[in-house]
């Protein structure tokens, strides 16, 4: 291992570490968890003495981790190049839980007893937790259905994870995170970092319902999303290529980061993973993503839609395995300090991650705020559409009216004709009549006329 008497300048592989390494150093939290803190610090520096007693691994420069263990925001702060240079080389397997709870802080007896107290109540993911337990990591020794206690420690923090943050509950991918803690520490030290890993490094977001945080890093809905943003930056030929097969991050990536790699990758690379997430943050995780990305990009460009599908979910690493190696699935063997120390290279910083994030929650702002007008509009369209048809109805009942009213008014005047004609009628009846009268009594004076005259003629 590194030894303290070597000085390391910073570089571009071990910059990104640093920065991590220097925000993490501040204390976090109230005066409770500071003690807390400090009760689990002192307990990790009792556990590496024993180690150190009785070690017999030489590699292990117990010196210089001795230093971290006994104060390690202090040491991080002061040295940060060289913690970071020894991150990257990889933290020593047999202290690895120990360092990992360190660079998180999260040893906290009082979570304990919140873990202890938990196993007791029943949750209600219990069916769910269970019938994951074999498909995780199901060739591993320690998780081997019938041995018992790999599976039974398992259950018990994914349980009572599950009874300590309700909103996420039980999701698919925690089991992996979860059982890589516990490959490490036991458990109840596991579910204190699983509990740090979620609320502290956010990694709750990928697993909270629709899984807000995993969204926005991963899924291609604008140009600003982080992930598609560092592809199409720094390898712009295969962020063309992978547009034009239709290929989205969401279908290889997501699932890299919902496990944080522990699905598919070996464990001698998931472990060095950790180390450097634990240290410097989840957006480490974007460093190894891209750098098996550059590492492979002829080999996925020459490839198409269904073959980019195959190689990007499950031979991305072989791009790092040993010449010479067996090809049997446990017996290959990968170059694990090349790939961290290229990933590390990157020097992807939280500053470019955040640059990227205040971009796409820009351009996330602008979208609402266009979907906003465009549900306004249609709010007002609606209402207006609305009113037109009230008013196409109106006048369709008022046409009807008219038209009503046009045929009363022609039946009036049919009616007014009829009337007419019967008055006409009716004089020239009178007429007849008047006509006929005179005449009878024109007949009638004549008559008496003519009687008057015979009268006077017989007188005579």
């Amino acid at each position: 291992m590194v030894h303290t008497n070597r000085v390391h300048k910073k570089t571009a592989s071990n910059s990104t570490i640093v920065s991590g390494i220097l925000s993490r150093a501040e204390v976090e939290g109230d005066e409770s968890e500071r003690r807390a803190s400090l009760d689990g610090k002192h307990i990790l520096q009792e556990e590496f003495g024993k180690k150190q007693v009785s070690a017999s691994d030489s590699e292990i420069d117990w010196t210089f981790w001795g230093d971290v263990v006994s104060d390690y925001q202090a040491f991080a702060a002061s040295h940060p190049q060289l913690l970071a240079k020894a991150i990257e080389r990889g933290i020593p397997k047999s202290l690895r839980g120990m360092i990992w709870q360190l660079m998180s802080a999260s040893k906290d007896h009082v979570l304990e007893e919140t873990y202890l107290k938990l196993l007791k109540d029943p949750s209600p993911h219990e069916k769910s937790i269970n019938r994951d337990l074999g498909r995780t990591f199901p060739h591993h020794a320690f998780f081997t259905e019938g041995q018992g206690i790999g599976q039974e420690n398992l259950f018990n923090v994914l349980k009572a994870y599950s009874l300590y943050d309700p909103q996420v509950g039980y999701c698919q991918g925690l089991p992996f995170v979860a059982a890589i803690l516990l490959l490490n520490m036991p458990d109840e030290e596991a579910f204190c970092l699983l509990v740090r890993l979620m609320h502290s490094y956010d990694l709750r977001g990928h697993f909270l319902p629709e899984m807000p945080k995993l969204q926005q890093r991963m899924v291609r809905d604008c140009s600003s999303q982080p992930y598609d943003r560092l592809v199409e930056d720094l390898l712009p030929v295969l962020h063309i290529h992978f547009i034009r097969q239709g290929i989205k991050s969401s279908m290889y990536c997501s699932q890299w980061f919902l496990t944080m790699f522990s699905y598919k990758f070996p464990l001698s690379v998931v472990f060095r993973i950790y180390d450097n997430v634990l240290a410097s943050g989840v957006e480490a995780m974007f460093s190894f993503s891209i750098m098996l990305l550059a590492k492979n990009e002829q080999t996925l460009l020459s490839l198409k839609f269904d073959q980019l599908l195959v190689f990007l979910n499950s031979k991305m690493l072989d791009a790092y395995k040993v010449d010479g190696a067996d090809d049997g699935i446990n017996g290959v063997d990968y170059d694990v300090d090349q790939f961290v120390q290229d990933a590390v290279s990157m020097n992807i910083t939280p500053f470019v991650l955040d640059q990227y994030a205040t971009e796409y929650a820009e351009l996330v702002r602008t979208r609402d705020a266009h979907a906003i007008e465009m549900d306004n509009l249609r709010n007002s369209n609606r209402t207006l559409q609305a009113q037109v048809h009230s008013l196409e109805n109106n006048l369709a009942q008022l046409n009807a009216e008219h038209v009503n009213v046009l045929n009363e008014l022609v039946m009036s005047r049919l009616r007014h004709e009829e009337l007419e004609s019967e008055l006409v009628r009716y004089k020239l009846l009178y007429a007849e009549a008047m006509h006929q009268s005179e005449d009878a009594q024109s007949t009638q004076r004549l008559s008496r006329m003519s009687l008057f005259s015979r009268r006077t003629s017989n007188n005579s």
